[in-house]
């Protein structure tokens, strides 16, 4: 497995794997790796013939108040979990290589980054789609893998692709769980124990809203409401949003007629957590 710092040398051994007629995958990641990368990794080696992996702590997508400086770096960690995985490039740029002089070009996706975590992260997806834009340059991959845990960011990032003609396919991977139904995310390290323990009550809510769904419940703020029961059992859990939208649009509905997107972000003390689950009639 190689190790490229530098721009130049990834579109150098990416264009050494093209002429040997080897299909391109790409994971793009903040690092920390845990088992829902694995999961991307996985499927990136399945389908193709040369996976490349980015560690890139982006700092366009973090707030003056997020937690960029605090984020998990481990590069010598993740570059272990991405051997024994089977990727073939580990691309770990710094952000002066990334981002050389002051940024003054931007991708922006209007409207579907107005609701859900854009309500209250003005210009995070400004920073997701500017830097997967311009990796997906750097790269020149066939196929990108993202988690359905960031459902928005998948379909603000589809939509990019779409609207750019950009020439490659998005594959979106289920959403990897711990055993208790706790979303795997970078950032369940930061609970407390007590955290820990009441952070189920997020699956569990929306385990709630697809079995309401499943005998007959349309109604969206019936379900909101079911949910936020469950939630607010914990003492600890600030609700930041419970949504319900529409999967394309990504705007609020009121009643459940085809597919749905229920969305939700709570914060346990400092630590915010998302999730999702897709409900109704799914498009096959």
């Amino acid at each position: 497995m190689e190790l490229a710092r530098t721009i130049e040398s990834v579109r150098q051994s990416v264009a050494a794997a093209r002429a040997r007629d080897k299909s391109i995958g790409f994971v793009p990641t903040m690092g920390a790796l845990h088992a829902g990368h694995v999961s991307l990794i996985e499927a990136a080696v399945q389908k193709c013939d040369f996976v490349v992996v980015s560690i890139f702590v982006n700092p366009t997508q973090f707030g003056p108040s997020e937690d960029f400086d605090k984020y998990t770096r481990d590069l010598e960690g993740d570059m272990k979990i991405c051997a024994e995985a089977g990727v073939d490039l580990v691309f770990a740029p710094t952000a002066s290589e990334m981002y050389h002089e002051a940024n003054i070009t931007w991708v922006n996706v209007e409207k579907l980054t107005l609701n859900l975590c854009g309500r209250n992260r003005p210009g995070h997806f400004r920073g997701v789609t500017t830097v997967c834009a311009k990796l997906f340059n750097i790269v020149s991959p066939d196929v990108a893998f993202f988690g359905q845990k960031d459902a928005q960011q998948a379909i603000v990032i589809k939509r990019m692709v779409s609207d750019l003609n950009m020439p490659l396919q998005i594959v979106v991977c289920p959403t990897v769980r711990e055993p208790d139904g706790l979303a795997v995310s970078s950032r369940n390290k930061y609970l407390s124990a007590s955290e820990r323990k009441d952070a189920v009550f997020l699956s569990q809510s929306l385990a709630e809203c697809e079995k309401l769904v499943k005998t007959g419940q349309r109604n969206c703020e019936a379900l909101i409401e079911s949910m936020r029961k469950i939630i607010s059992k914990s003492s600890k859990a600030q609700i930041e949003y419970i949504s319900i939208v529409d999967t394309e649009t990504l705007t609020d509905i009121d009643v459940i007629e085809g597919a749905a997107l229920v969305a939700l972000a709570v914060k346990f003390g400092s630590t915010r957590l998302i999730d999702n689950i897709f409900v109704g009639l799914l498009k096959q």
